[in-house]
């Protein structure tokens, strides 16, 4: 079969942005040396560039999973284009087709069916699908959003500002221009560039995949330290209007940390949450449908999957009792209603399903030892 023509711009782009990081800044090292200050401004430059795509490009315009001021969307503007990622407009679009077409060959822009190289950056150095790149047809409510339409129409000048022009004045204010532009600059963006390409590739061939199989993505807490957060792309692409991915507290998602710190300051609002019932209705399905494969192969196979199936409807039962009554708790609360009689009962209601769920754990880990 043809290949589809090289973009050649890209190529070169990504060719000599690589090698100059690979090259240039070991030899400045080498021979002059950085110092703590531009150590500095590489990791502040490279997290304002890596939140903008996640906090910004991702959670907020690709899957509108919160609101923000527009001071913080001219941020992540700048900060996006201090990405070099091409413009939110098309990076929320294509971001959008990925989640309508996860793992399809044909129609998604980077699928991880098409192996690790394509996923990661073959799909932006050829023209694959040429139609796609000026359709913005599946974001027309960001052509409405003056920030976003500001930047798409300035990207260049807005990318050649923040890559050059920001580490040109930091290096100038320091007194060490090479250095600044080679560490804070070139390096800066390389990295950034790698990491976040990693939520395309790597996000989906290593890990775990706790709530669902019907795609590639993968939870991988390591992973998150590389992504701001992103790791945990299981969960994301089951419940992708979530502003987190790392649900838990001790998860490692400095993205969920910054919208959540933006809502205190006032600066962000209408947080999307998924509700927890269906997260734990998620986990319990795909422990059900893993401990099942496991046993297919075993003698007594008909009488554990029995039990099996036993087991998790009674556990799916006392769930959805469970947050039945705690959602009329939570609505007696918002109306200032009388709700003391229901306190008893969402404690019962509680303990029978945290009861019922230890069962089941137990069970499916001596089912599938």
């Amino acid at each position: 079969m043809k290949q589809p023509p090289l973009i050649w711009t890209n190529i070169i782009f990504f060719v000599t942005t690589f090698v100059g990081a690979a090259i240039l800044v070991p030899w400045r090292g080498l021979n002059h040396g950085f110092d703590a200050v531009e150590w500095a401004w590489f990791i502040i430059l490279a997290f304002a560039a890596g939140l903008s795509i996640t906090a910004g490009y991702h959670r907020l315009w690709s899957h509108k999973a919160y609101k923000a001021h527009p001071a913080v969307k001219v941020l992540y503007a700048l900060g996006g284009a201090l990405a070099f990622q091409n413009s939110a407009l098309h990076w929320a679009s294509d971001h959008r087709i990925h989640h309508k077409h996860v793992d399809n060959n044909d129609k998604d822009p980077y699928s991880a069916n098409r192996g690790f190289w394509f996923s990661h950056i073959g799909w932006m150095l050829r023209e694959y699908q040429p139609e796609r790149y000026n359709d913005y047809s599946n974001a027309r409510d960001l052509q409405q959003d003056q920030v976003v339409m500001w930047q798409h129409k300035y990207y260049l000048w807005l990318a050649a500002a923040m890559n050059i022009g920001l580490p040109l004045v930091l290096g100038w204010l320091h007194g060490d221009i090479i250095s600044m532009l080679l560490l804070a600059g070139l390096l800066r963006l390389v990295v950034v560039h790698h990491c976040t390409f990693f939520i395309n590739s790597l996000a989906h061939v290593w890990g775990k995949q706790p709530y669902t199989d019907r795609n590639t993505a993968r939870d991988n807490g390591i992973l998150a330290l590389l992504t701001y957060g992103e790791g945990y792309h299981n969960f994301h692409h089951i419940f992708e209007h979530d502003y987190r991915n790392g649900i838990r507290w001790w998860h490692y998602d400095p993205t969920k940390w910054l919208i959540r710190g933006l809502s205190w300051c006032g600066l962000a609002g209408e947080l999307r949450r998924v509700p927890q019932e269906k997260i734990d209705a998620a986990l319990l399905q795909m422990q059900l449908k893993q401990t099942q494969q496991r046993l297919l192969n075993l003698s007594n196979a008909d009488e554990l999957l029995d039990k099996l199936q036993r087991e998790y409807e009674e556990l799916k039962q006392h769930l959805i009792a469970y947050y039945e009554v705690k959602k009329h708790l939570l609505e007696a609360k918002r109306q200032q209603l009388a709700h003391d009689h229901l306190l008893p009962q969402v404690a019962e209601l509680k303990r029978r399903f945290q009861l019922q769920r230890r069962n089941w754990q137990r069970l499916t880990a001596n089912l599938g030892a």
